[in-house]
């Protein structure tokens, strides 16, 4: 999404600056003139950064700094760059083209990428501090949430980072898989209401399945602007997505009770009842199950796209990194360092699930503040300065 176009003062009373489609196009424009070059840099420090993912927020890190002329290397543990942008946006809203042509421009720019190395296994954390300078996290929040419920374990209850990697490797190429998720001529029930189940309805559609249902536990929101959330601020409304439209069926204050099987475990069907939201005088609002809504439903695959509560501590418990309690790595705005000396977090290992554009807003002031903790000063640009970044 473009938050800013929520708060464009045109919107008021009518559509809004479409910035989003502005840039879009000024971008393709500019690859397809050749406008969008490398450009290394002209000097090179002495100092050595590792960057640590290679997602959103590390490919924004990593271009700023080595444009500062340090010695940048990348390191991702799947086999190619991108992050969840690669693995879990479907290609049929983002073509992978577009991530495969700025990561040939960051090659040219002198950028080492690494792939197939799990930090915090592969490398651990004592080697990265003996042979950087500095070091930055940004791995995202990848931590499932998953749904504890009984049947949960059953063949065809799938993740949907599961699912969606799987199928971005198929279209990438890929042939086999150990265990292959497909959702042709299923039933299938995405629960969970986000970005991330929207890509599961598409996707499961473009794999020819038989139904595509999706639960969410929220009320449905309104299509206008709450009263609670007047502009400037960003409305939680009811928004339709390209698979939404192409013929899901979108059920709301729905909770899923039991995963149903067959005696081999092959999931047959789920349980669910209705449920609304109480607020009890003093407490905050409580979920209820509505009686007399119990309902079963036929489903082959359930795929659960129910969110992401933190990152995996591997790496920051070796270099003994502060946490939250949903495992952000604790590292502050004003200049994204952890605890620890030289180490930097930035994007969604960082702040907790979050956009693209905040990722990328974070690598690129991360980058900022690790040249400053280096050279002592940064010319980098920073948000709010008035310096338009090259692009």
């Amino acid at each position: 999404p473009a938050p800013c176009e929520e708060s464009c003062v045109l919107g008021i009373n009518e559509d809004p600056v479409t910035i989003e489609n502005i840039e879009k196009n000024i971008a393709e424009r500019a690859f397809k003139n050749g406008w969008i070059v490398a450009e290394p840099p002209e000097k090179r420090t002495d100092k050595k950064v590792a960057v640590v993912g290679s997602g959103p927020a590390g490919l924004a890190a990593a271009q700023q700094l080595n444009r500062a002329g340090h010695h940048v290397t990348v390191f991702e543990r799947d086999e190619k760059a991108g992050g969840l942008l690669r693995y879990g946006i479907p290609d049929f809203k983002m073509e992978k083209h577009i991530i495969d042509r700025r990561l040939e421009i960051m090659e040219e720019e002198g950028i080492e990428f690494k792939y197939g190395i799990n930090v915090g296994v592969d490398i651990k954390g004592d080697e990265l501090k003996k042979d950087f300078d500095a070091i930055v996290l940004c791995g995202g929040a990848t931590v499932r949430r998953n749904l504890p419920i009984e049947g949960a374990d059953l063949k065809g209850v799938v993740q949907a980072m599961d699912f969606l990697p799987q199928n971005n490797r198929r279209v990438d190429g890929v042939k086999k898989f150990d265990d292959e998720i497909l959702a042709t001529d299923k039933n299938v029930i995405v629960i969970g209401g986000g970005d991330t189940g929207s890509d599961c309805i598409g996707t499961s559609f473009r794999q020819g399945a038989k139904s595509v249902s999706n639960f969410e536990i929220m009320p449905m929101a309104t299509t206008d602007r709450p009263e609670g959330q007047p502009w400037p601020f960003w409305p939680m409304r009811l928004r339709t997505s390209s698979s939404h439209k192409e013929g899901a069926e979108r059920y709301f204050s729905i909770s899923t009770k039991k995963f149903v099987g067959d005696e081999e475990d092959n999931l047959t069907g789920l349980i669910t009842s209705e449920v609304e939201w109480v607020r009890e005088p003093g407490k905050a609002m409580v979920l209820k199950e509505v009686e007399g809504t119990e309902k079963e439903w036929k489903c082959e695959l359930a795929l659960l796209a129910l969110g992401f509560t933190g990152s995996e501590m591997t790496i920051a418990e070796q270099l003994g990194l502060d946490a939250d309690p949903r495992t952000n790595i604790k590292a502050t705005e004003n200049n994204y360092m952890t605890n620890v000396p030289g180490v930097f977090a930035a994007g969604d290992q960082r702040r907790g699930q979050s956009l693209i554009v905040w990722a990328i807003s974070e690598g690129r002031e991360a980058a900022h503040h690790i040249d400053a903790y280096l050279m002592g000063e940064s010319e980098l640009p920073l948000k709010g300065e008035g310096d338009l970044p090259r692009v």
